[in-house]
């Protein structure tokens, strides 16, 4: 580096180690395991592993199907952990308990969601409004919820979408957080334009529960779905949720009826009852082991305001983003992340020639986003475990990747 670039080097590192040590979340860290020496930028794929989670899987294997075997569905705390696990999710997107049904996977859930809201638009709707830019199994999912409840599935750029929903939409599905951009969109001015034009309102919430508010009952939404192995360090594959508004329980149409979602579910009776409440959601038997493992990852949670995770995303992306600037040789990267804080979700995209290569050398260095076809990189923010060090360390490396 030359003798100006060195310089800005040690400002740079100065100034992370003391926004580090005034950040009032950096306790957090410990909660979590993560390798020495790595700067890990991609829980918005995976979040890292909860410190608690091994004791607690190991417990539930060891003992309450080793030892208790059949008994813990009874006795234990097995039967009820989709709505319990639920209630544990609801102050991280703004709900009230009973609202929130964990279970299933992000696309088996938004099937339901989606099925669902056509179902209870009633006739004379006949679109299904899709962000054009969701990520592709969103997409996949819609169109046949379409082609099941008789509407047409019309992709929409989401910066349109109110212009678009009129007397023929039914139903809406919109990402609260965009995958590869990482551009956050405005939850509640499109809820409010989905009822002004008599349709619902369907949020895809993975990129963004657990790292900035939500407000699901504040906006009035009316189905939300998302991962919890992203910000909410579930685990891999651990289950997602579905949140189904008080007001539509009662009318709520599940398109598929399983008998775990029965009002009576061991009177096996060939007719389907639904039960009351967010629990119609869940449909066969719960998947246990990764259901406990993730609640015991949200204990990463506990005493935490989403509200302060989310002044911190912002701080470190905002320095990354400084750090970028200060490190990589101009024209290099270009940011696909929008500036204004209103428009950030957790993440930072950055476009440039070769991604692929540029991240397979940063994770080669101990630096670990990922990369979205053709040409983005994505560093993901998750301001439990994350510091300002680790995203100063982490554009320096990118810096050096490019020479």
């Amino acid at each position: 580096m030359s003798e100006p670039t060195t310089r800005r080097a040690a400002e740079l590192a100065e100034r992370a180690a003391g926004l580090d040590a005034a950040d009032p979340l950096a306790g957090l860290r410990k909660r979590f395991t993560l390798p020495d020496g790595v700067v890990y930028l991609d829980g918005n794929s995976l979040g890292a592993l909860p410190a608690g989670v091994p004791e607690r899987v190991a417990e539930v294997v060891s003992r309450e199907w080793g030892t208790e075997l059949i008994r813990s569905w009874s006795s234990g705390t097995w039967w009820t952990a989709p709505e319990r696990i639920g209630d544990r999710i609801a102050p991280l997107v703004g709900a009230a308990p009973g609202q929130v049904v964990v279970g299933d996977s992000t696309s088996v859930n938004l099937f339901k969601a989606l099925v669902g809201a056509a179902r209870l638009a009633g006739p004379g709707r006949t679109e299904l409004l899709v962000d054009a830019s969701t990520f592709p199994t969103d997409g996949y999912i819609a169109a046949s919820a379409a082609r099941m409840t008789g509407l047409t599935a019309v992709p929409v750029d989401p910066s349109r979408a109110a212009a678009a929903m009129g007397e023929r939409t039914a139903a809406v599905l919109l990402n609260h957080v965009d995958y590869r951009s990482g551009r956050l969109h405005d939850l509640p001015g499109l809820t409010r334009a989905a009822h002004a034009a008599g349709a619902l309102a369907v949020w895809d919430l993975c990129h963004s529960a657990g790292a900035l508010p939500v407000g699901l009952d504040a906006h009035g939404v009316d189905f939300a779905v998302g991962c919890t192995y992203k910000y909410l360090n579930g685990g891999p594959g651990s289950p997602a949720y579905l949140y189904v508004a008080e007001r539509h329980q009662e009318g709520f149409d599940s398109p598929l009826p399983g008998w775990n979602g029965h009002a009576e579910p061991f009177a096996m009776t060939p007719e389907y009852a639904p039960a009351a409440g967010a629990v119609r959601g869940r449909v066969g038997t719960p998947d246990i082991l990764s259901m406990l493992a993730l609640e015991a990852a949200l204990d990463a949670w506990d005493g935490v305001e989403v509200e302060a995770v989310r002044a911190k995303s912002l701080a470190l992306t905002d320095f990354f983003l400084e750090c970028v600037a200060a490190y990589v040789p101009q024209g290099r990267v270009e940011s696909v992340t929008p500036a204004a804080h209103a428009e950030r979700g957790s993440q930072v995209s950055l476009r440039t020639e070769g991604a692929r290569a540029v991240m397979d050398e940063l994770i080669a260095r101990g630096v670990i986003g990922d990369f979205r076809a053709p040409d983005v990189l994505r560093f993901g923010f998750t301001p439990l475990y994350v510091g300002f060090a680790d995203a100063e360390r982490a554009a320096r490396t990118l810096g050096h990747v490019f020479g």
